[in-house]
């Protein structure tokens, strides 16, 4: 049925509902308010959120990360598992930030959809509210868009915008990174968030033939367990530690992201088995049936988190971060490239 040229239209009328979108924003401001820290002069419901850098950095240079959550959303919708997947958003930009030995500060999301379900919406942001409160940042502004014929039904996009602060004499650069220097992996808490649209086909291989459990976790609980958020545990142990570098693992794996923070003509050299495989990427592997350097170069594969430390520290270091919560592995040292050579080696 069409209406006549002369009938009101409203926002609502075209896809809009402006009263849903008021009611998430009073779900969401006590969950924000439980992430408030030192340098919040103004938060949600402004045009703008203020936010003064903390007097006690002498030379401040502001780090910036932003990310999104990828194909992970997918299984999200299809599941209705909607409450971790804000924590992914989180952890992908913060520990982004971390490398550069960085505190994140505060955060703004994004959340975009077609037709706006408050519950939906607030389990999202919940969880952006939990990863904020979990690596110490203040969510403090945001947007939420309701854009009819954008997205399918049920479906929502998010992006995420991480600042954090370090001290210029501080930063982390890699340019100290020399041969003999050992490389300690942290444990991953799973997937993370990257490598989702091979493990989406990893499910439709399989099929029926899925496992019950993995690690411990229902299949899907283990799938979707959260990017873990190294933040408050590395920058302890920045503080205690003459660390060098550190490497967020995220899309490319261990072999794309380590190099990113090494000097030229270097090279780690990691040792295959001194970590782990889990029963999830065991399962990934051999669903996907591909190689061990495939899996390296696609997934995290166990290591979220690389961290550089000279080899007389690497003990003190790995002993720091596990009494913080931390599983750490010794997982290889840093070597001279050879022209030509790869900047990364597993063997």
């Amino acid at each position: 049925m069409t209406t006549s040229s002369s009938t009101p239209l409203s926002y609502k009328d075209a896809g809009v509902d402006i009263d849903a979108g008021d009611a998430l924003v009073e779900r969401i401001k006590p969950l924000a308010k439980k992430t408030m820290r030192e340098g919040v002069l103004a938060g949600i419901g402004g045009f703008g959120a203020l936010f003064e850098v903390p007097k006690r950095y002498k030379e401040p240079v502001l780090v910036s990360g932003t990310d999104g959550v990828g194909t992970k959303l997918k299984l999200a919708f299809e599941w209705n598992m909607h409450d971790t997947v804000g924590i992914d958003l989180v952890a992908m930009s913060v520990n982004d930030v971390l490398v550069q030995g960085a505190e994140p500060l505060f955060f703004l999301d994004y959340f975009a959809c077609g037709k706006l379900d408050v519950d939906t919406a607030a389990a999202v942001v919940g969880g952006i509210a939990k990863g904020c409160e979990l690596s110490g940042c203040a969510l403090i502004g945001g947007e939420t868009a309701e854009m009819p014929g954008m997205y399918p039904t049920g479906e929502y996009d998010l992006a995420g915008f991480a600042v954090g602060a370090v001290e210029k004499s501080k930063i982390l650069t890699g340019k100290d990174v020399m041969a003999g220097d050992a490389v300690l992996g942290l444990a991953s808490s799973g997937v993370h968030s990257n490598g989702f649209s091979l493990v989406r086909k990893c499910i439709e291989r399989a099929g029926a033939d899925l496992p019950v459990t993995l690690d411990g976790k229902p299949f899907r609980e283990a799938l979707m367990e959260p990017t873990r958020l190294y933040v408050k545990n590395v920058l302890a142990a920045l503080a205690a530690h003459p660390i060098k570098a550190l490497a967020h693992i995220t899309g490319g794996g261990l072999l794309e992201n380590i190099p990113r923070v090494l000097p030229e003509g270097s090279a780690a050299h990691l040792t295959k088995g001194s970590w782990p495989q889990t029963e999830l990427f065991a399962w990934l592997q051999k669903t996907a049936a591909i190689s061990d350097f495939e899996m390296n170069r696609t997934f995290n594969n166990g290591i979220g988190m690389v961290v550089v430390v000279g080899a007389a520290s690497a003990e003190a270091t790995a002993q720091t971060l596990r009494e913080a919560g931390e599983q750490v592995y010794e997982i290889g040292v840093i070597a001279a490239r050879a022209d030509g050579a790869a900047a990364v080696i597993v063997s």
